[in-house]
């Protein structure tokens, strides 16, 4: 699932905790298992597909194109056909890289600064909407106060043609937040040269180390060169602050100059070709002549996070985020109690037991979407070895770049290789791998009968129906979670994977999760951790609906508004 430390690049909200609760009754006899595939296979195919080999998978690695090649493979063996482009199996998204050229060099007046410890740039981000580059002699500087203060401003006069120094924006509780753009008013720094927030300092270490390597994005949205009058943007730490105007930034008036600036930024922008990030593209053809036109598509994702900057131990990680950090990545920032830290110790000196320590740095992506992605394969394998076809035609997609922001799954749908209004469903699944009763953050217990189920009702009532008497009538017995389905939950889910690329121009989606879960953008979502009996019953489900689906006599009604394709 793309993560909320996404909101760096899309400004999405943070996820909101989880909750607890005793197991549900015991799942249905028939669970881990589809007609043709038993649980052994799925979780025999998933320690294929998230094993170390694969890196973890990063869109645009050779990682992630190992596995788009085996996805390939599989989906040929079980005998479907090639959906992508030109007869193949594949939709290439076009990738660019961007990074600067030469190494950045930046004075102080007469001292040189450090990328990386002294300053940083959000230009490698096109979604920011600053200039690309930065070039100058002797550039003056002044310092603008808080951003997002507006007892004292500066003059259109004062920001022409220079740098101006803000301080990071206060959040509601105070507190200098990082997140700068929430506050940033870009024509009152239109004539600047550059902008620079003091943020350096209290940026967490993900966004630091996205911002000091080259950033990949989708070619459909860079934008290599910004209108005329777009500063430069950089992140300054307080040293730097310091150094520029010869004190503590916190105590300058608004309206101080401090040492001119000179330096050369270019950011240039380069095709990814190497190792290109590939959707994966199959169809089953439909059975009924009239209706094979039209498809309901089954979707995951095919890439997760890729390598750590640094390794860690394993066991260490995981008795930590077991105690600690119930959401994973979402918990971050948790620090450990006493208390906490006691039984951190003691999960960590039985494992010792077990095992010496292994350093790791691959996310593996296990659940990540491993889980959904060998669950789509199950799922195929099953419709295919079935007696009865759908009569609509079934439309399997493997997207790439769910990670990244969504890339596969709205380049696929900007760009369908069949004509997107034939297209009546899409159903999403994205970690789909776990069962247990702490795996759960929606509001129901955890356990393999809970599932969260988001946007079944957004654009089509009939749908959302469909969904919950297929649940019944086919005795999955799973307990939906609507939860975090709320229309304007801080959680953000219905725009954080796959399905929304497709709800976005009116295609409604239901999407299937149990959750996030301690592991969750970790080292530790490995195969071992995964519950191939969960994953079989989703499948179970999924594929149910979209035969329920593909079956019926005219689309699924949309009955609801229609979001703006190219809206936020």
């Amino acid at each position: 699932m793309k993560a909320s430390r996404s909101l760096f690049l899309a400004a999405a909200a943070a996820l909101a905790g989880c909750a607890g609760g005793a197991a549900p009754a015991a799942a249905p006899a028939r669970a881990g298992a589809l007609p043709a595939v038993s649980a052994a296979d799925l979780r025999q195919k998933l320690f294929t597909f998230a094993a170390d080999s694969m890196e973890g998978r990063e869109a645009g690695t050779a990682g992630n194109f190992r596995g788009t090649t085996w996805l390939a493979a599989e989906a040929k063996r079980i005998g479907l056909t090639p959906a992508g482009e030109n007869g193949t199996w594949f939709q290439e998204v076009p990738l660019v890289r961007r990074g600067f050229d030469p190494a950045p060099a930046l004075r102080a007046g007469g001292s040189a600064l450090a990328y990386e410890k002294d300053y940083l740039s959000f230009a490698a981000i096109p979604q920011l909407g600053f200039a690309a580059s930065f070039e100058g002699t002797d550039v003056p500087t002044v310092f603008g106060g808080r951003l997002g203060d507006s007892t004292a401003a500066l003059t259109e006069a004062q920001v022409a043609g220079k740098v101006v120094v803000l301080l990071a924006p206060l959040n509601r509780e105070g507190k200098p937040e990082w997140r700068f753009w929430m506050r940033y008013d870009r024509k009152k720094y239109a004539g600047a040269k550059a902008v620079a927030f003091l943020t350096v300092d209290i940026m967490p270490s993900f966004v630091l180390d996205f911002l000091t390597k080259p950033a990949t994005s989708l070619a459909d949205q860079a934008t290599p060169t910004a209108p005329s009058g777009v500063p430069f943007a950089f992140a300054f730490s307080d040293a730097t602050a310091r150094a520029i105007f010869g004190g503590d930034p916190a105590t300058l008036a608004v309206g101080a100059t401090g040492k001119p600036l000179s330096g050369r930024l270019v950011m240039t922008t380069q095709r990814v070709t190497d190792t290109p990030a590939r959707n994966v593209v199959a169809l089953l053809p439909g059975s009924d002549p009239a209706l094979r036109g039209e498809y309901v598509a089954i979707g995951a994702h095919n890439d997760h996070i890729g390598l750590m900057p640094a390794a860690v131990d394993h066991d260490s990680l995981w008795a930590f985020n077991h105690v600690v950090r119930p959401l994973g990545a979402e918990s971050e920032g948790n620090t450990a109690t006493p208390e906490q830290a006691a039984q951190v110790k003691a999960i960590l000196d039985s494992l010792r037991k077990l095992r010496a320590p292994r350093a790791d740095r691959i996310a593996n992506g296990a659940d990540d979407d491993g889980s959904g992605s060998v669950s789509v394969l199950a799922v195929a394998q099953a419709l295919v070895a079935s007696k009865v076809k759908p009569k609509r035609s079934i439309l399997f997609v493997w997207h790439t770049g769910e990670e990244k922001g969504l890339w596969g799954s709205a380049y696929f749908t900007d760009h369908p290789t069949v004509p997107r209004d034939s297209i009546v469903a899409q159903l999403n699944m994205d970690m789909v791998g776990r069962g247990k009763p702490s795996d759960s953050t929606g509001a129901k217990p955890g356990g393999p009968a809970q599932l969260q189920l988001i946007g079944s009702r957004r654009l089509s009532t009939e749908l959302g129906d469909l969904v919950e008497k297929v649940n019944t009538e086919g005795s999955h017995a799973f307990q939906f979670d609507y939860t975090l389905d709320a229309n304007g939950h801080p959680a953000n889910i219905y725009c954080r994977s796959d399905h929304y690329m497709y709800a976005r121009y009116g295609i409604p989606v239901p999407f299937f999760t149990p959750g996030v879960h301690q592991d969750y953008h970790m080292v530790t979502d490995e195969a071992q951790y995964a519950d191939a009996d969960v994953m079989g019953r989703v499948g179970l489900l999924v594929r149910d609906v979209a035969t329920r689906v593909a079956d019926l006599d005219h689309r699924p009604v949309v009955d609801r508004p229609k979001p703006d394709p190219h809206g936020g």
